[in-house]
Parts: structure tokens; sequence; C-alpha cells
């Protein structure tokens, strides 16, 4: 039996969106969670469901993840589009205020949704991301992102989840792969999985040479008063520890957890990170 319910909403241009709902009676706080460009809510399924005791968690399907429509137009997916769907959603729900969790391009609409309405978040978790990305990640991110060949049965999609991340998890164990491989994969209506997000959110990497580095300090302020916990990667090529000094430097409050022989980003499983997690969000709901 799962343990969430589903929600269907319904963004403003239309789309029909998905996120995962696990309930509360009467919660601490709700934990909203925001996965990472390729992936979707089952990212969050082990951490929500360790949460589930004292917390309502919303975890999302971004545009084109998981079980929300993809897009016919590729030009909205961005973060600022998915920022309006998270508003929708949060507003459709008459959620004022929440606790929010955001791995790597989650962690920047964090960012963005802080510094556009600090009021309606108590505290936030940046995982594995900051104001300035790695170039050295996000290459590798374009390199493959949109382009991974197709798969024709499970085992399949396992060995290739492992070639692409096993620098990222070098530790885990064949049931772990498993474990992933059904998370960003889906099964089709024949029974053969295929990736669980639309290619085209690549384009949203393509690199415009005349195009200016987007600036994320003016975001990252927004969370001056925002209670702040970063995990890092140990081997993250996407958060740089001369990044994390920095936003150390600019919010000297900021909490910071890094989490050993984990790349970019850390599942939220391992028990350094859940412990920092639960720790933070108990000192804040």
């Amino acid at each position: 039996m799962q343990a969430y319910t589903d929600i269907w909403y319904t963004a403003a241009d239309g789309l029909k969106l998905h996120a995962r709902d696990y309930p509360h009676a009467s919660p601490r706080a709700t934990v909203f969670c925001m996965h990472g460009l390729s992936r979707n809510a089952a990212d969050f399924a082990e951490l929500a469901e360790a949460l589930q005791a004292d917390y309502r968690v919303i975890a999302v399907d971004q545009r084109g993840r998981g079980e929300s429509a993809w897009d016919p137009e590729p030009l909205n997916y961005n973060p600022l589009v998915y920022v309006r769907d998270m508003y929708t959603l949060l507003d459709s729900l008459s959620l004022s205020s929440v606790m929010a969790i955001g791995t790597s391009m989650g962690g920047i609409m964090s960012m963005i949704m802080s510094a556009m309405q600090p009021q309606r978040f108590r505290a936030v978790v940046l995982n594995d991301i900051g104001p300035v990305i790695d170039p050295r990640g996000l290459d590798r991110i374009r390199s493959y992102v949109g382009k991974v060949p197709p798969v024709d049965s499970w085992a399949a999609a396992e060995a290739r989840a492992q070639a692409l991340n096993g620098h990222v998890f070098p530790h885990w164990k064949q049931e772990d792969w498993q474990r992933f491989a059904r998370k960003i994969y889906q099964e089709g209506p024949d029974g053969v999985p295929r990736l669980a997000h639309d290619p085209a959110i690549a384009q949203s990497l393509q690199k415009d040479p005349d195009a200016p580095t987007p600036d994320l300090w003016p975001a990252f302020a927004g969370l001056a008063n925002i209670p702040t916990l970063v995990i890092r990667g140990e081997t993250s090529d996407i958060l740089a520890p001369d990044c994390v000094a920095e936003m150390q430097q600019r919010k000297p409050d900021l909490k910071v957890v890094e989490v050993p022989g984990v790349g970019h980003a850390p599942m939220l499983d391992e028990p350094v990170a859940r412990r920092a997690v639960l720790d933070f969000l108990a000192a804040h709901a």
C-alpha cells in the first residue's frame, strides 16, 4: 500500500500536473519537496516516509516529469515557469507556510521562491546546490540529459542507471540500483521501461555563448532571514567548496553538512543526510 495520495492540479497554462501528498492528521509542519532537473517526486519516497511520523509531505512532479503531463512547448521547461506552477499548487492546497527541500534545480527554485515570498518559508534545505553552479557538473549533465538511449528491459535500465550515476554513488549495491531505476524509469503499457521525463527538458541546458551567466546571489539573499541547511555531496561537481564558503560568509547562520563518499546529488536517505534533515526540520517546525 502506497504511503501517499495523488494530487492532480491544473497549471495556469492548462497543463495537468501531479504531486504526492504524504498526509498527517495534525502535522508539526508541511514539508514541500522539489526534485532536480531530470528526476521526479519518487526521489523523496524514503525521506517522505521517514518524515511522515511528524509532518505532512508534498513531493512534486515538475511539468514533463513523473506523472505530470509533458509540455508541448519546450521553452516552458524553465525555473520561472516551474516556480509559477509551485505557487499554483501551494495556493490550491491553501498552504501559506511550508518548509522546503530542494534538490539541485529544486534548490534553485527554493531560492527564487524564497526571494519572491519569504514569509511563506519557515525553513529551507538546499540539497547540493548554491548560487554558483560548477561548470564541470553542468557540462556533465548536458552530455547525457535528453540523449540517453532507450532500454528494452528492467535489467538494462538498472545497468544504464549505474553507468550514468556510478561515480555519484560508488558504494551502492545491486539492490540500490534496482530501486533507483524504478524511480527514474516508468513501465510502459508494453512492459518496457521508459525514462520518467520528457527528453525536451534538455533544451533549457543548451549553451548560448552570448547569454550572460545567471546571477543567483540575489535569490540566495532572499534566504537572509530564513533558517537554511545546505547538504553537499563530498565529491559533488555542481556545488563547489568555495561556493559554500561564500554562502557561509554572506549568511553566517547557514548550516552545512557534507555527505561522505557521495557526489551530485545526495538522495537524502544517507544516514548523515537523513539525520541532518530530521534535526534541522525539528528545530524549526
